[in-house]
């Protein structure tokens, strides 16, 4: 038997606002082609199904043909909610699902149940839990370590009664132990969200969902990661998934992994060096994220980087010269023109001097608005003069 360990699909989730619909298309016909390929009997998908509580009707609709997909290649999916899932729209018909294959994990009271995928194999899938609702009903504190520790002390007790079946569960959490990424929602903060590995003890494998990054934990706990990448953080990373087989011993995981990919970039280096340098024409089509360090902002970066990096998304600055505290109030107090006021809030804010073509616009607008002002005394003047 071989099993599939994914998990946060975060389906209609976007990037610096471009929208991932058409990558997540691509990434779950890819998961429908490497499940046909290797003949994978099962596919795990432990939680952040959807990146909204609330998807959109197109994102639904994808969810919709990836599980048809499946259950025609005769695939078994079993699916729970992670912390982005609204756990009651995502279990909505999970009864008459049930009987086609696919089964969902919403509810706390089916966290014991085991999705048995044939004589020798258990699923249990763990929904993610809110432990101040779920901690009362089971009677522990209100952690996520308390009460994922009563849940699967629930789940040793139902394999127990199964001699010679292997017990596999899925839990949306924090391991202590993981490495985060920035594209994660917090789910407590400090350490109060995190969770044993030894919480998983007496079970088979843990296939854990929430980290983007696909990591091992113990040989039996493991993130599969998501299967994009979702933020600049995971630039580098491999994205894929965990092949699971049962043996004597228990149960082998081998990597896979994912092809389709966002083609991401993080560049650094001063802005003129960053346009002229010929070994980076490999960025060009790729989502950058650019981080100059020149001392002083360079004039309309963004504007001058998107003319060689044109799916630049994200623009840092490492290294701008500061000034001495209280420098800029002594220049103001030293300005004896309005150019010089300009010139010096302009540098105060874009942390560079004024260009020239910039120190002609600052000094025409104040040209036009002395002349205005004098018009208007001009106005005045006559009106007081036809009244007197």
């Amino acid at each position: 038997m071989k099993i599939l360990h994914t998990s946060d699909l975060h389906l209609g989730r976007s990037f610096h606002g471009r929208s991932l619909q058409a990558d997540q298309e691509a990434i779950c016909a890819e998961l429908v082609r490497v499940c046909a390929r290797q003949q994978v009997d099962a596919v795990l998908i432990a939680g952040d199904v959807y990146d909204q509580a609330s998807p959109r009707t197109e994102v639904i609709q994808l969810l919709s043909r990836l599980l048809g997909e499946l259950n025609a290649q005769g695939t078994t999916v079993v699916l729970t909610s992670g912390n982005h899932d609204s756990a009651a729209r995502l279990g909505f018909g999970d009864t008459i699902l049930e009987g086609a294959g696919v089964h969902l994990r919403t509810r706390l009271a089916d966290a014991a149940r085991p999705v048995l995928l044939d004589e020798s194999t258990a699923v249990y899938g763990i929904p993610y839990l809110d432990p101040r609702a779920a901690g009362p009903s089971l009677g522990v504190q209100p952690t996520h370590a308390a009460v994922l520790e009563a849940v699967a002390e629930r789940i040793r007790a139902d394999l127990a009664r199964r001699p010679g079946v292997r017990g596999i569960v899925m839990a949306h959490c924090f391991a202590v132990g993981a490495e985060p990424t920035d594209s994660e929602r917090a789910i407590e903060s400090g350490s109060l969200g995190a969770v044993p590995a030894s919480v998983f003890r007496g079970l088979d494998y843990a296939a854990l969902g929430h980290l983007h990054g696909r990591q091992q934990i113990t040989p039996t706990v493991r993130y599969s990661g998501s299967p994009l990448r979702f933020s600049f953080s995971e630039t580098d990373q491999v994205k894929g998934y965990w092949m699971l087989e049962r043996t004597e011993g228990g149960i082998e995981a081998s990597p896979g992994v994912w092809e389709h990919q966002v083609p991401l970039a993080r560049l650094r280096g001063r802005l003129e060096e960053l346009l002229a340098d010929p070994e980076l024409d490999w960025a060009r089509e790729r989502m950058c994220q650019i981080t100059l360090t020149d001392a002083e902002r360079p004039a309309h970066p963004m504007e001058r980087l998107r003319t060689r990096f044109p799916h630049t998304v994200e623009l840092l600055f490492d290294g701008l010269r500061t000034r001495p505290a209280g420098s800029y109030a002594q220049r103001l107090a030293r300005a004896r023109t309005p150019e010089q006021v300009c010139a010096e809030f302009y540098e105060q804010v874009r942390r560079r001097p004024l260009d020239e073509p910039e120190r002609r616009l600052v000094e025409g607008a104040l040209d036009r608005a002395r002349d205005e002002q004098a018009h208007e005394a001009e106005a005045t003047d006559a009106t007081e003069g036809k009244r007197a």
